[in-house]
């Protein structure tokens, strides 16, 4: 029932902002406030259990590519940038500046999240050492990655030129990896 609450929840944040109640939240699952309430005890709840759940899925698919020694050290690279939790869809800059303004703890924490990526950065260093990745300043390296990989919040932008998310971010990952230059047949 939480994954239905939280599925609903972002349907009401897609047509409604974060303006909408928990009575309409009920009205659109089809049950009383009473049973809402047995589950969430507000908006702010749910926010928060939308975030730990996307937070926490994005750690683990990132954990099982780490430690995955049959990945090359570029594939998991890769890999890591293009992890997508479940409800990325919430993710976008609309519904992160509605954030900051009605909930600004929550907001706080995915914008931490947003722009801290220890498990890239170790990559890039391990990259860097074994002589496969130029040596860069790695704070420059890491803001570019952050920077192109939160672009993909601006679903406006990829909805007007059919992209998905996920085949914007695979292009943006080709792109910070192999450059744009096209290789001669040689």
């Amino acid at each position: 029932m939480k994954a239905r609450i939280m599925k609903a929840f972002l349907e009401e944040v897609h047509e409604k902002s974060m303006k909408f109640t928990m009575d309409d939240l009920a009205k659109r699952l089809g049950i009383s406030k009473r049973t809402l309430y047995e589950h969430f005890s507000s908006k702010t709840e749910i926010l928060d259990a939308m975030i730990d759940s996307t937070l926490q899925e994005f750690d683990e698919k990132t954990d099982i590519i780490m430690k995955d020694d049959e990945l090359h050290l570029v594939d998991k690279i890769k890999k890591v940038i293009t992890v997508i939790p479940k409800y990325n869809d919430f993710y976008n800059w609309q519904i992160l500046d509605q954030m900051r303004k009605t909930h600004p703890q929550q907001w706080e924490r995915v914008h931490a999240a947003l722009h801290e990526w220890d498990e890239l950065r170790e990559l890039i260093e391990q990259g860097i050492h074994e002589g496969i990745i130029a040596d860069q300043n790695v704070e420059l390296l890491m803001k570019l990655i952050i920077d192109a990989t939160n672009s993909t919040l601006d679903r406006k932008f990829f909805y007007e030129n059919r992209m998905t998310v996920t085949e914007a971010l695979d292009s943006i990952v080709d792109i910070l990896l192999f450059g744009f230059i096209k290789k001669s047949d040689d």
